[in-house]
């Protein structure tokens, strides 16, 4: 899967699930300051990202994950694994 392709099914449930306007998705935007994503979006969060992309995201490992960015980053190196 190419790094476009992951940034497309990220956006795609971000905004289809947890329903955040798209024009607030753009690679330096911080997912709980600029998107407002909450603790209970993380738990919607973790359940999607196992169904799309097969694995269970850490939360010490999302310590450091500020921006869409980053969790693009992050799911990226999850699938290299």
């Amino acid at each position: 899967m190419t790094r476009a392709e992951i940034e497309d099914k990220v956006k795609a449930f971000l905004v289809d699930d947890l329903e955040i306007d798209e024009e607030k998705i753009f690679a330096d935007a911080r997912l709980k300051e600029d998107m407002g994503i909450d603790s209970l979006d993380f738990v919607d969060i973790v359940v999607i990202v196992d169904k799309y992309f097969g694995f269970k995201i850490k939360p010490d490992e999302m310590a450091e994950v500020n921006t869409f960015s980053q969790f693009v980053d992050y799911i990226e190196r999850k699938i290299g694994e």
